[in-house]
Parts: structure tokens; C-alpha cells; sequence
């Protein structure tokens, strides 16, 4: 039997995490775009979703998000064109520069939260507080594990 003509009644580990993954982004950028952001897309989310107000190294975002930093530097530059971060001296490294969320970037993260926060509150609600907060700490150790980070 071909493989397309077989249907995965248990979706595997991959199917799963790519399915919540992908939903979940719908969710949160049509949201976003309702809320002032239209030209934010998924991809941002590698700078996005692991930058620090104070300030983040691309080299940083790049080990945390599992992008090359060539990939980095382009979303950076596709985000500073649209006013959502822009580069500063690194005081630590003058030589380095920092990835700095600009007004505009910081009421992004602030909504950003909030809309996953609610989102998550949604499942909890769903599955029951307390299956949804075990859910979370299994799917954070397989996550851990999964990429060599185990806790």
C-alpha cells in the first residue's frame, strides 16, 4: 500500500508538534494583524519569540531559535525595516550589537503574550487545569530532550 493511501490514525510526535505549531501561529498572526500588526509574519517568530526588551545578540537568537544567522540577520532586517526592532551597540561588547525591540516591538511582545496567554488559558479550560499543567511539563521535557537540552 502507498504511503498516501495510508491514514495515521495516532499521529506521530512530528504530525503533532507541526500541527499545534501551525495553528497556533495562524491564531496568534491573524490576531496580531487585527490588532495593528498586518505585516508581521510567521517567520518573524524566530527573532520574535526569544528577543529580550533589553536587547538580544542575533547570535543568540540564532542558537535559541535553531536558525542559521544568515537567516537572523535577514528577519532582523526585514523587522527593522518595518519599525519593529532596531541594532544597538552591545555596552557589554562594543563590538557586538544588540537586537532591541523599538516601541512599536515592545507592544508586539506585550500582545504577542497576551494572545498566547489566552490561547493557553483556552486549552486549560479544555483538558482541565490540571491535565493541561502536566501536559506543559511533559511536553517541556520532550521538547528539552528532543533537542538536546534535557532538564
Amino acid at each position: 500500500m502507498r504511503r498516501s493511501e495510508c491514514k495515521k490514525i495516532d499521529p506521530d510526535l512530528g504530525v503533532l508538534s507541526s500541527r499545534t505549531l501551525f495553528a497556533l501561529q495562524k491564531d496568534l498572526f491573524a490576531t496580531l494583524a487585527e490588532q495593528g500588526h498586518p505585516d508581521l509574519r510567521p517567520r518573524h517568530g524566530a527573532v520574535l519569540a526569544y528577543l529580550d526588551e533589553e536587547g538580544t545578540r542575533a547570535t543568540d537568537l540564532a542558537t535559541q531559535s535553531g536558525q542559521h544567522k544568515q537567516v537572523i540577520g535577514t528577519l532582523v532586517d526585514e523587522l527593522a525595516e518595518l519599525g519593529y526592532v532596531v541594532r544597538e551597540p552591545d555596552p557589554a561588547d562594543r563590538r557586538a550589537k544588540l537586537i532591541v525591540p523599538t516601541g512599536k516591538g515592545l507592544d508586539l511582545m506585550a500582545r504577542s503574550d497576551a494572545v498566547v496567554a489566552a490561547i493557553e488559558r483556552q486549552h486549560a479550560e479544555a483538558a482541565g487545569e490540571a491535565d493541561y499543567a502536566v501536559f506543559k511539563r511533559v511536553f517541556r521535557l520532550v521538547a528539552a530532550r528532543q533537542s538536546g537540552q534535557a532538564e
